[in-house]
């Protein structure tokens, strides 16, 4: 199996981005991304994808996002043309915070490729012509921009890399009818709860407006998250608490509070047990 590089492909390291456009005669053989995602469009053709061992025919109009740990390959093309979009994954963490709370991109972005790391998993975004036609339109912009280079193109390829994201997760959402079920109420659970993590969340409110019951909700996130929903939400709290630290001089109570624990020794002990320093420590030490 090959390892790959962001930097066989650009060797700017101020801008780790990269699109690959083309056809694929021949097999592709079994390789990971070492430091970087891709998120893969299917323009033309069809071929056989490989994840770990299993295989699934993919063809035109399929979207799909692979995570840098995961082994891949393709065989068996038949006029098979794809573009690659190469993405340090912190790229995402750009987008608003609206972004983070669409379950077509936690779908699509954050779940599938994580599973299909873990598990076979083939599920993947169907795109009608008229989408296809209007996504091929966004990547030929990009292109164009990547190729030329004017004053600013990074910002542009940004711009239009985030609007190609936000284009893909809405036409996931629309998609969602025909979804594997377990994934969309996961999508939801999380849309949810990044959308609320700073209030008081119950498990039985998550899962009501995930449309399953606390049991399944509990099961399908240990399933595909390695973890339960007060755990992912926990996080969420301790990572904004990280930035308030960071960059404010709030009271340490205060910011407990603000991350939505009630009561700051609880915070204070949980704060510790994920960063190893307590929340004055940590200040002091950023």
């Amino acid at each position: 199996m090959i390892n790959c590089y962001l930097k066989w492909f650009t060797q700017d390291e101020q801008f780790p981005f990269f699109i690959q456009y083309g056809g694929h005669d021949e097999d592709v053989e079994l390789h990971k991304h070492f430091d970087f995602s891709e998120l893969v469009i299917v323009l033309g053709g069809n071929a056989t994808h490989i994840v770990h061992t299993e295989a699934s025919f993919i063809k035109k109009g399929n979207v799909f996002v692979i995570d840098g740990e995961t082994p891949h390959a393709y065989k068996d093309p038949v006029d098979f043309k794809i573009c690659n979009i190469m993405y340090r994954p912190e790229m995402l963490r750009s987008a608003g915070p609206d972004l983070r709370t669409s379950n077509g991109f936690q779908a699509l972005f954050v779940l599938e490729p994580f599973y299909r790391n873990i598990h076979s998993y083939t599920s993947k975004l169907s795109l009608s012509i008229p989408s296809l036609e209007y996504v091929s339109s966004l990547i030929a912009v990009m292109i164009d921009e990547y190729n030329v280079r004017h004053q600013g193109y990074q910002t542009m390829l940004i711009s239009r890399f985030l609007e190609l994201v936000v284009y893909l997760s809405r036409q996931y959402d629309n998609q969602e009818k025909g979804m594997h079920s377990n994934l969309m109420h996961l999508a939801n659970a999380i849309s949810y709860i990044e959308d609320h993590y700073l209030e008081p969340l119950t498990l039985e409110e998550i899962a009501a407006k995930s449309n399953i019951s606390v049991r399944h909700l509990n099961r399908i996130f240990q399933s595909y998250y390695q973890t339960t929903p007060i755990s992912y939400m926990q996080q969420l709290r301790l990572e904004r608490a990280c930035n308030l630290l960071k960059h404010t001089q709030l009271p340490i109570t205060k910011i407990s509070y603000e991350c939505g624990f009630n009561d700051s020794n609880y915070f204070t002990r949980q704060f510790t047990k994920a960063y190893g320093l307590s929340p004055k420590a940590y200040r002091i030490n950023r």
